[in-house]
C-alpha cells in the first residue's frame, strides 16, 4: 500500500492521534478496572477513584473514537443509498450527511464547554478531579467533529472515499 497524501496530511493525522488516545483510554479502562475487582474482592478495599476514572476514560475512548469514525468517514451513515444514487444527488446526500455531522458536532463541543465550566468548580466524589473534567472528551470530540465535517465539505475528496 503507498502513502498519498490524503493517508499522511493534517487531517487523517489527527484522526489517528484521536484513534491512539481513544486505544489508550480503553486500554487505560481495562486496567481501572482490573484494580478495581482486585481491590474490592481480593483486598476487600474498594477504591473510589475507580469508577468515575473508568467514567472519564470512556467519554475519552467515545469520543475521540467517534471524531476519528468521521474523519474516515467510517461512522453511521446509509452508503448502500448513496453508492447508488446518480452523482449529483449523491454530493449533495453526502454534504447533507457532513452539515448533520457539523450540527451535532458543534452541538457537543458547545454543550461539553458549558458543562466542563459549570461543574469546574466541583470535585467528583472519590476523586480530586473537578466534575467538568467529565465533559472534556466530549467537547474535544465535538469539536473534532465538526471540524472533520467542515473539511469534508470544503476540502477535496479522498480517491480511497470515492471509490466506496
Amino acid at each position: 500500500m503507498h502513502s498519498s497524501e490524503s493517508e499522511t496530511g493534517l487531517l487523517p493525522r489527527g484522526a489517528r492521534a484521536a484513534l491512539l488516545v481513544a486505544g489508550l483510554a480503553l486500554v487505560s479502562l481495562a486496567a481501572v478496572q482490573a484494580w478495581q475487582v482486585i481491590a474490592r474482592y481480593v483486598l476487600n478495599d474498594s477504591p473510589g477513584w475507580t469508577e468515575p476514572l473508568a467514567l472519564l476514560l470512556l467519554n475519552t475512548a467515545m469520543s475521540l473514537g467517534a471524531a476519528a469514525a468521521v474523519q474516515q468517514r467510517a461512522h453511521f451513515g446509509f452508503p448502500l443509498l448513496v453508492h447508488l444514487a446518480p452523482p449529483r444527488l449523491r454530493r449533495l446526500l453526502e454534504a447533507f450527511s457532513s452539515l448533520v455531522v457539523l450540527g451535532l458536532g458543534g452541538v457537543l463541543a458547545v454543550g461539553g464547554v458549558s458543562l466542563l465550566l459549570d461543574g469546574w468548580n466541583v470535585r467528583l466524589a472519590g476523586t480530586v478531579l473537578p466534575q467538568g473534567l467529565m465533559f472534556l472528551p466530549l467537547t474535544v470530540g465535538g469539536a473534532l467533529m465538526a471540524f472533520f465535517a467542515v473539511a469534508e465539505l470544503f476540502l477535496p475528496r479522498r480517491a480511497a472515499v470515492e471509490s466506496r
